[in-house]
């Protein structure tokens, strides 16, 4: 196998302020593993608060992608990588799960099958996705809500967590009056005290929030679930939720566990958490990072699994430059493309101006290439071409020279 990297710039639509920080734009990574003439594609996002930059993901990816060639096949890497049997000592969870989802991808067009079959999933998964608002203004908020709604949105989260509360309390307010039907969640990234959320979540409450995730600083699960014994709103761990251990401390403690597939190791390790909460009284919720469709994908054929679904990553982007997985309506959706089921953007706009060129040529009834087929005439790089020739740097070399965004 060969493995390929590419460093890329995702800039937001607009900065998205919550409780601890500001964001406007993060840079992705991405993993390309080339077997046989079929590639898998993965992404890493930076992380301020998990200390990855983009040189330091590309090196870790770099290493990663060089260690695949040790094995026969994608299903052998995939099965060890499973088993714990190909990480390297303290490899962060965000790279473990990116070249997972890569495998994943690759092992899933060589069998001709979407992801989620491979994992066992009969129906393709289809889920309402909460959509962000962040701290705003009422008015603003408002606004926002309201064009969600109109958009087909049935789940908004609300950001919270200023130094006035009683921001957080007008905010909510206004959303809840613009989007009189539309589920509320509300998250405060950990900026409250256990004074202060035991004063605030009635209130919340009674604007008819139907859950609140992490409302205390993160670092103390059990102060997290002695609120959630007396919350009047159920209470859904966050930051203090990263991994399986953090959430065996938790199950049945608290209402609902946020799982991210970068801060928990990726698909397989969140079906772990997912069996370990069955029967515990704890929901699962799915949540994100801002990412593009490659880096939500992973997530969205484990969609059925969850209580609450909180995939708009994608969304928060100016230009997302993957497609397949749908969220513009409010329901995410995996694709039924072999592998993960997405594709870059462009590519699929220049497939489909082939399509349209000769339907315009022949009539109406003419077809174009089927969605399910490798357009490999309608695209850039073929989507069978080898990883190091289709728009990634060879690992070993610096990712940030690798045609992307510094």
């Amino acid at each position: 196998m060969k493995a390929g990297l590419r460093t890329v710039r995702l800039d937001l639509t607009e900065p998205l302020r919550i409780s601890r920080s500001t964001m406007s734009a993060r840079d992705a990574v991405w993993l390309a593993v080339g077997h046989e003439g079929l590639t898998g594609h993965g992404e890493a996002v930076t992380s301020v608060r998990r200390r990855l930059d983009a040189s330091t993901l590309g090196r870790l990816l770099a290493a990663a992608g060089a260690d695949l060639a040790r094995f026969p096949d994608p299903e052998s890497a995939l099965e060890a990588l499973r088993a714990g049997g190909s990480s390297r000592g303290s490899t962060p969870p965000a790279v473990t799960a990116a070249v997972e989802a890569a495998l994943l991808d690759l092992v899933g067009k060589r069998a001709g099958r979407p992801v989620h079959r491979l994992l066992g999933f009969a129906e393709r998964p289809v889920a309402a996705t909460a959509r962000t608002i962040g701290i705003t203004s009422p008015l603003r908020a408002a606004a926002q809500a309201r064009s969600l709604v109109a958009s087909g949105f049935e789940v908004i989260k609300v950001k919270a967590g200023t130094p006035d509360p009683e921001e957080d309390v007008e905010r909510v307010r206004a959303v809840r009056d613009a989007a009189p039907r539309a589920r509320l969640l509300l998250d405060p990234n950990g900026a409250w005290t256990a004074a202060r959320a035991t004063a605030l979540l009635p209130r919340f409450a009674a604007l008819g929030v139907e859950a609140v995730e992490q409302p205390l600083v993160p670092g103390d699960p059990e102060a997290l679930g002695r609120l959630a014994e007396r919350s009047p709103l159920p209470v859904i761990a966050d930051e203090d939720a990263a991994d399986l251990e953090d959430v065996r401390r938790l199950a049945g403690r608290v209402h609902g566990v946020n799982v991210k597939l970068a801060e928990c190791g990726g698909v397989h390790a969140a079906l772990r958490i997912a069996g370990l909460l069955d029967g515990s009284g704890t929901r699962l919720m799915l949540g994100c990072l801002a990412a593009s469709s490659l880096g939500l994908a992973p997530a969205v054929h484990l969609a059925g699994r969850a209580r609450w679904t909180d995939l708009d990553g994608h969304l928060l982007l100016a230009h997302d430059p993957w497609t397949g997985i749908g969220g513009e309506d409010g329901f995410v959706r995996a694709g039924d493309l072999p592998g993960l089921g997405v594709e870059p953007r462009e590519a699929r706009r220049r497939a489909d101006r082939v399509r349209t060129g000769r339907e315009a040529r022949h009539g109406d009834g003419a077809e174009g290439p089927p969605r399910g087929q490798d357009p490999d005439t309608a695209e850039g790089p073929p989507r069978g071409q080898d990883a190091d020739r289709a728009g990634c740097a060879p690992c070993g070399q610096d990712a940030d020279r690798a045609g992307g965004a510094p």
